[in-house]
């Protein structure tokens, strides 16, 4: 079956609804705005979040749906993209639907709406790169991946786009600490230990065993940031250096070398680093490793390509464990730098920026 264009499947009125909030401007919040604001979720804040969120979402959301449509290389046409530019659609027409914010029931009504939609973005990264996948296999071997620029700074700005702190913000027994889905009190060694852990779960499971994990940090150490990105960030970047050191040294007499994470923490940023003795990345490689399209291991997509299984957590192989984390840092002034030596092994830096003045990026 041929796939249909936007115009074939949404009504005149909808596309060129679509088209003039994708041409409105977008704002964009700091962490330390969202942690003072949300610090007194009253009815009055939460009026105002709501209502800021009916305007703001329909612009970012419909900016996305124009982006799904004009995508190079025939991206566009690929199922599972036409399946994630459908979810976009409906959450535009869901929330253009919702005609205003009035009052306290107005606002729930709307909370519910947007827990729905998050719901149902749910497995947008997955069906993402399933469509990337499918783009991969029809294409010539000839194009490498850093030609595909203009794929990669889509997916970028695609991934920044975020909502859920509002929801984040209605939860009557909030954990302490918590202001939606910062923590003022976070200690990025518990959450480094937790991450560790997974990734450490997940090597067990697909090799029979795992290398050891060393953390080093003042255990006592806090500050305000939100722990779901940092989980992400670390776990990716320990489940990489874990595959690293199990495939080098899983047929070799010599002891496997832990891996290493170590926390530290300066006036500016919080600088988390991971090292691993896993044989490093050839310096032709390095290039590559930020890139969607990237993976040195077997791709789970094709193996389950019916996505039911596509939230799996499996080793490796989307290509999108390091570009999305790199995003996540950068999401509030932070970032991820990787330095490597082949022959011996790979050091991981994450820097997280402890000011939280810097505006979300808006793509």
């Amino acid at each position: 079956m041929a796939a249909k264009r936007l115009y074939e499947s949404v009504s005149k009125n909808l596309t060129e609804e679509l088209h003039r909030w994708g041409g409105l401007k977008q704002t964009g919040v700091s962490l330390r705005y969202m942690m003072e604001f949300g610090s007194r979720p009253t009815d009055k804040n939460l009026l105002i979040s709501a209502q800021f969120l009916h305007k703001e979402l329909p612009i970012r959301i419909a900016r996305r749906v124009i982006e799904l449509e004009n995508l190079p290389y025939g991206l566009s046409e690929k199922p599972a993209v036409l399946k994630v530019r459908d979810w976009y659609v409906d959450s535009f027409r869901d929330l253009r639907s919702f005609l205003e914010i009035k009052g306290k029931s107005d606002e729930l009504e709307f909370t519910q709406m947007i827990k729905m939609i998050k719901v149902r973005h749910n497995n947008v990264v997955p069906m993402m790169a399933l469509g990337v996948q499918q783009l991969k296999k029809g294409m010539d071997p000839k194009i490498v991946c850093e030609d595909l620029d203009e794929i990669h700074q889509f997916l970028d700005r695609f991934y920044m786009s975020r909502i859920g702190q509002h929801v984040a913000l209605h939860d009557p027994n909030p954990p302490p600490d918590c202001i939606g889905y910062v923590h003022t009190k976070m200690s990025p060694m518990e959450v480094a230990r937790s991450a560790s852990e997974d990734a450490r779960a997940i090597c067990l499971r697909e090799y029979g065993s795992a290398p050891d994990i060393t953390i080093y940090g003042d255990p006592d150490f806090t500050f305000p940031y939100v722990p779901t990105h940092l989980h992400l960030m670390v776990f990716e970047l320990v489940k990489n250096s874990l595959r690293a050191v199990q495939e080098r040294f899983m047929d070799s007499d010599k002891v496997t070398p832990p891996v290493r994470i170590v926390v530290a923490d300066g006036l500016e940023d919080v600088t988390i680093k991971v090292s691993d003795e896993g044989g490093g990345i050839p310096r032709s490689g390095l290039p590559k490793i930020f890139t969607y399209l990237y993976s040195t291991a077997k791709n789970p997509l094709d193996e389950h390509s019916d996505l039911g299984t596509a939230d799996m957590v499996t080793m490796a192989g989307y290509g999108y464990g390091l570009p999305i984390s790199r995003l996540y840092a950068r999401y509030f002034g932070g970032d991820l730098q990787i330095i490597s030596m082949e022959g011996y092994g790979t050091d991981a830096y994450l820097h997280l920026s402890r000011l939280g003045d810097s505006q979300e990026p808006l793509p």
